[in-house]
């Protein structure tokens, strides 16, 4: 089943021209398309099912800088001080709380591994500490374990994935923007290689400037323009308990994670367990991934499911360059894992025994579309003039989701960027550059 989200209406009239379309009204577009209106700017915001109906409704609303990638930590920096801001600006709970992350390990290459980490946190101010035994046991209590150490952020965070894209979105809205849910992109229309204005099945709107925020339908929308995007889905599972006691708000061990709610309830899941769905996607770009899966082997499961003929990465999807493709799947919600719904409810349990019989309201699953380094596009799209791809967060975009709206909102407009782009190109995905896999 599909998690809880404040649902929005949609504005009726589809206009005829806009300054800047918007493919997907997730975090990340509905981000950007704030601070697009922001600007002045007329923004239509197309989603084919609602805001916030997949992924961004879907993760576990961590918002962070500590243990991120090199790579995303500037962008991170951006991210922590927009969430504030947003949260002042559209005068909306987000449900975002500056509450402190917490992880824990017994393993002692780990805790060397966040030690390193902490003097790449320096270069950018980063608030991180590494727990000491004592420490870490009095904020991670009555554990299972015999903690080694852990890391602890004060300044880092979380925000409720249920609220936070629809009232940004609703913030777009206050400014200008126009949201259209139910209203699936069909197609881009070109002219002499510059975008022209983009076909949806509620009719045609002339523009300039598209922004592709599509997550994982980004590959297959952008594929009939002979744009290659490498995209791979991992299948996660998630599950909400209902109002208990309060261990703590937020809290990563190598077991499980828990993430409080506002109502009382528990986000809990498992770091890195998966399914790896092979689908003709996955197959077509094999070479690029298999670097990333090989490294993921442990911790996922290999097989076949729907997604090998229903959706993004399906045969259907890869074969056909049927348009209404996008509008005969609204929303991409495959049920969760039931082993692994099996092995949460038992890992919470055993971990945090405080919790007792911790009862299941409801569990999800979810598509995470990953890229093969694991790091975020964000990127001019080269021989598209006016087309802007943001996509693949693999897993990091919600917390992200502020700052990469941002900078995608920055290169829709040609605007000097708030960070160096250069990470998050298209092109490094397809030009041979060597790539460096991303901690996960």
């Amino acid at each position: 089943m599909s998690p809880r989200v404040e649902r929005i209406h949609s504005d009726e009239r589809l206009p005829a021209e806009a300054d800047v379309v918007i493919v997907g009204g997730g975090i990340l577009g509905s981000t950007a398309a704030y601070y697009l209106a922001k600007r002045a700017l007329s923004v239509a915001l197309l989603e084919k099912g609602h805001v916030a109906c997949e992924q961004s409704s879907r993760n576990w609303g961590w918002c962070r800088q500590q243990n991120r990638d090199r790579r995303e930590l500037p962008l991170s920096v951006i991210s922590m001080r927009l969430w504030d801001e947003l949260t002042r600006d559209i005068n909306r709970d987000l449900g975002f709380r500056r509450c402190g992350l917490v992880y824990a390990t017994h393993d002692e290459a780990v805790l060397a591994g966040w030690e390193k980490w902490r003097g790449i946190a320096r270069e950018y101010d980063v608030d991180t500490r590494v727990l000491s035994r004592a420490e870490v046991a009095e904020r991670v209590p009555e554990a299972r374990d015999k903690w080694v150490g852990g890391t602890y952020s004060e300044r880092d965070g979380k925000a409720e994935p249920a609220l936070a894209a629809p009232a940004i979105a609703e913030g777009a809205r206050t400014l200008g923007a126009t949201i259209h849910q139910g209203c699936a992109a069909r197609a881009l229309d070109l002219a002499n290689g510059k975008i022209a204005g983009v076909h949806t099945e509620k009719g045609y709107i002339r523009t300039s400037a598209v922004l592709c925020a599509a997550g994982a339908w980004s590959s297959r929308f952008l594929r009939p323009l002979g744009i290659s995007f490498p995209q791979a889905s991992i299948r996660q599972t998630a599950l909400r308990s209902t109002p208990t006691i309060n261990i703590g708000e937020a809290v990563s061990t190598p077991y499980c994670t828990i993430t409080r709610r506002l109502d009382g309830s528990y986000t809990l899941a498992i770091s890195g367990k998966a399914n790896l769905e092979i689908t003709p996607q996955a197959i077509r770009y094999s070479r690029e991934f298999m670097p990333q899966f090989l490294r993921r082997l442990k911790n996922v499961r290999l097989g076949v499911g729907r997604s090998f003929v229903s959706g993004p990465d399906s045969m259907p999807a890869l074969l056909t360059n049927d348009d209404r493709i996008f509008e005969q799947n609204r929303v991409l919600d495959p049920p969760p894992l039931k082993w692994l719904v099996s092995q949460v409810v038992e890992s919470v349990r055993k971990t945090f025994p405080q919790l007792g019989e911790i009862k299941i309201d409801s569990a999800w699953g979810g598509f995470v579309d990953c890229t093969p380094d694991a790091v975020p596009v964000v990127s001019q799209v080269d021989g598209v003039e006016g087309l802007v791809l943001a996509a693949g967060c693999s897993g990091h975009g919600f917390g992200l989701g502020p700052g990469l709206g941002y900078l995608a909102a920055e290169l829709v407009v040609n605007d000097t960027p708030c960070v160096d782009p250069t990470p998050f190109r298209l092109s490094r995905l397809v030009d041979g550059s060597k790539l460096d896999i991303a901690a996960i």
